[in-house]
Formats: C-alpha cells, sequence, structure tokens
C-alpha cells in the first residue's frame, strides 16, 4: 500500500474549457487547466502542488538550458462509455521515466509522488479527457534540471512536473518514409534508450531535409554501417513479413516503447510468430521485391499506429499494400483501443482506474 501524500491543490479561478473544440483537438496546442510540480532540493523531493497551468520564470543561467539534463514521459487517459477515467500502463511509464533519469544523471521519482500527483490531476481535469473516437487526453510528465549555475556538472536541484492536453489522431494519413543514410539518431553506448529532451532536438535538421522532399518521418538507422533499422521518426517500427511480425530488438540506442510492448503481445496473444532481431534496410527492400512484406508501420504513445504507405530507399519509392480490415496493424490499433476504452476485458491488467 502506497502512503498517501498531501497535495497541497490551487484551483483556476478561469477555466478554458469552454474554448475547447473537441471536433478539432489538435496535437499539443491546448492544455489542461491545472499542472503538478514538485522540486527536489537538499537531496530530496519537496513539498508537491497542483496549481494553475501556466508560464513560470527560470534563471538564465538554468542548467537544464545549457546542458540538457531534461527527460519526460508520453502517455495518455482514456474516458469509457459510462464516463471511468483509466490511465494505460502508467507503472511502464515511470519505470521508463526513472531509467532516463538514472541515464541522465538525475533523480528517481518515487512511485506514490509519481502516481498520487498524476491521479489527482486528471480527477480535477477529469471533463478535459475527451471521449470521441481516436481521442484521449495526452499526459506529459517531465523532470529537468534547475540550478543557475554553469559549469559541466549535474545539477543539484530539479523540477518534476505534469501537464495535459487533450487529443485527437495524431497522424491522419499513412506514412511516407525514407531510409536516413547520413545522419544519425543515436548510437550503442549513447542516451537513444531514454527519453532525453536532446534526442528529440538532434533529429529535427535530419526530419525536416526529408520532409522538404515529401516524406513524412525517416527510418533511422545504426551509427556504425547504415544498414540496421532502429526507428522511425519518433516511434518504434515493425513490419510483418511472411506472416511474421519482425521488429527491431531493444538496444542502448532503441527506446522500449511501451506501445511496441503491447503491440507485441497482441502479436503474441492471436497466435502471431515475432522476431525481435536485427533488420536490415535491404531485406526489407527484398521482402517489398519479393512480395513477402504485408505490412509496416510505426508504434509510439501518440499515434498508436501509424501504417508506412511509402519507403524511400537509395533514391527510389516503393509503395506497400494499403492496409485492411484484416491486417495486422489494423486488429492490433482495434483491440488496444476497446481495451483501453474498456469495451474489452483487459486480460493484462494495463489499465489503472483515476
Amino acid at each position: 500500500m502506497l502512503d498517501t501524500i498531501t497535495i497541497r491543490t490551487q484551483r483556476t479561478t478561469a477555466s478554458r474549457l469552454q474554448q475547447l473544440d473537441p471536433d478539432r483537438l489538435e496535437f499539443g496546442k491546448v492544455f489542461s487547466d491545472h499542472m503538478f510540480v514538485v522540486d527536489y532540493q537538499d537531496g530530496e523531493w519537496q513539498e508537491p502542488q497542483i496549481v494553475p497551468y501556466g508560464d513560470m520564470a527560470v534563471s538564465p543561467a538554468n542548467s537544464a538550458l545549457h546542458y540538457g539534463q531534461a527527460i519526460f514521459e508520453g502517455m495518455k487517459a482514456y474516458k469509457n462509455p459510462q464516463g471511468d477515467i483509466a490511465l494505460f500502463r502508467p507503472y511502464d511509464n515511470l519505470q521508463r521515466l526513472n531509467l532516463s533519469a538514472e541515464r541522465m544523471c538525475m533523480p528517481a521519482i518515487p512511485e506514490e509522488l509519481f502516481m498520487q500527483g498524476l491521479s489527482q490531476l486528471i480527477r480535477l481535469d477529469a471533463n478535459w479527457v475527451p471521449d470521441s473516437p481516436g481521442s484521449a487526453l495526452y499526459i506529459r510528465p517531465f523532470m529537468f534540471a534547475t540550478d543557475g549555475f554553469i559549469g559541466v556538472r549535474p545539477s543539484d536541484n530539479y523540477r518534476f512536473m505534469i501537464f495535459t492536453c487533450p487529443v485527437g489522431l495524431y497522424y491522419n494519413k499513412p506514412l511516407r518514409v525514407r531510409f536516413e543514410e547520413k545522419f544519425v539518431r543515436s548510437a550503442e553506448g549513447g542516451a537513444g534508450y531514454a527519453k532525453a529532451a536532446g534526442n528529440y532536438g538532434a533529429a529535427m535538421w535530419p526530419t525536416k531535409l526529408a520532409q522538404q522532399e515529401g516524406y513524412h518521418q525517416l527510418l533511422w538507422t545504426d551509427s556504425s554501417a547504415h544498414q540496421f533499422i532502429e526507428e522511425s521518426g519518433t516511434m518504434n517500427v515493425m513490419f510483418v513479413i511472411d506472416g511474421r511480425v519482425v521488429t527491431p530488438a531493444l538496444s542502448t540506442s532503441i527506446l522500449d516503447g511501451i506501445t511496441r510492448k503491447s503491440v507485441l503481445q497482441v502479436a503474441h496473444d492471436l497466435g502471431m510468430p515475432v522476431e525481435e532481431r536485427k533488420v536490415s534496410a535491404t531485406e526489407i527492400m527484398a521482402a517489398q521485391a519479393n512480395g513477402t512484406l504485408q505490412e509496416a508501420f510505426g508504434v509510439g504513445t501518440a499515434a498508436t499506429i501509424a501504417p508506412i504507405a511509402v519507403i524511400g530507399f537509395q533514391g527510389q519509392d516503393y509503395t506497400l499494400p494499403a492496409p485492411s480490415m484484416t491486417s495486422f496493424s489494423q486488429k492490433a490499433s482495434a483491440i488496444l483501443s476497446a481495451i483501453r476504452t474498456g469495451e474489452a476485458p483487459d486480460t493484462h491488467n494495463w489499465m489503472v482506474q483515476v
């Protein structure tokens, strides 16, 4: 049993809920009324509080701005037809957040602080959780260094926060991607397995170049030979080859995606063979050429499952078959959606009621 934490709550006097258009939910642009905040000082977490969402002051010498000690998570809450709200695999997010914290030399977040802060925040902003098909409340827990100090060393002080935003579909059409054979997202032994802010900043320039060529995202490859596939944009990536679900094995350069784990479990549940291993660009292109590449798709919290329609390889574009209702990606997407909204049994105990 977790110790109960007292969380001082200051309610907003000017809710923005009436400004929300549930039919036009742009991802990451409209934020709920409140946020959870707790500071780490003198070697321990201080008194947590929930306050109205808003700006905050930081020192120009804030060490996170200079040296990149910043990590985050992405997760979602869902509303079922009865109006109950549940979180999808929050303990997995906490575990990964603390793995990221360790890699970036930051303090761990205690379970009771994370779960109670999260639950109380969502209960307070329950009316912000949308219930239209494909929508959810996106949750952004994050931590950053707060020392006002210019010197390359870990900060002594940190701030952990959670804010939320109602969201609809992330991608509304199948993706065009291409293999990246010059830039790298992360190298073995680096911080690619951590959800560190700098990983995303470094990916923006190569992604922009690909977008100027008409692609949505990249298929990142390994740092040494650009031979083996790692991730797709900000998502893990999977392929269905001759009835088998194939995905790159985890490493220190690949994020251990919670949607990835869930989709692989669904594949096992459906009796599909699953292979977590090295996957080369040439293998995928050979499968595309001989007709055994049935599906390719990205998996992540924001999109859940994003089908890939076109793969660019060495200057040529290759079109993949359009997914049908019997495609694994479509089945997995429907199964996960039904579990999240309480329309199917939660046999793996993934959902946590708020």
